[in-house]
């Protein structure tokens, strides 16, 4: 039976495609299921239940060196000054950090209600 390794949702297509090459490499039979109209649901699902432990393995392996060389990467981007803060966010996208902070907002205020009439 068919077990699931990885859910694509929101998976950049070079972490996927390094995956695909991995169980390729690996000789670890699989299929993809594409994602549904809304974008969802597309998944990497292994073939052989013998050959789960060695993907979750592999896996395991590759989303260490992944975070690894992301960290790495971010660590020579603020040695370099060129790393994103959130000035940068500010300034490139000015009304979605407006959105977000009302929403926080609005929620903190929702999550208060309760409270305040408990109180009074």
């Amino acid at each position: 039976m068919s077990k699931l390794l990885l859910n694509l949702r929101d998976v950049p297509d070079d972490e996927a495609d390094d995956v695909r090459r991995f169980l390729d490499a690996g000789g670890i039979g699989y299929y993809e299921t594409q994602p549904n109209i809304w974008g969802i649901s597309g998944c990497i699902w292994i073939r052989d239940d013998a050959d789960l432990a060695e993907a979750k393995r592999l896996m395991a392996d590759y989303q260490s060196e992944r975070a690894r060389r992301a960290r790495a990467e971010r660590a020579e981007a603020e040695r370099n000054g060129t790393a994103q803060t959130f000035i940068d966010v500010l300034r490139t996208q000015p009304l979605q950090v407006a959105f977000t902070v009302i929403a926080i907002v609005l929620l903190l205020g929702l999550t208060a209600i309760p409270v305040i009439l408990l109180w009074s």
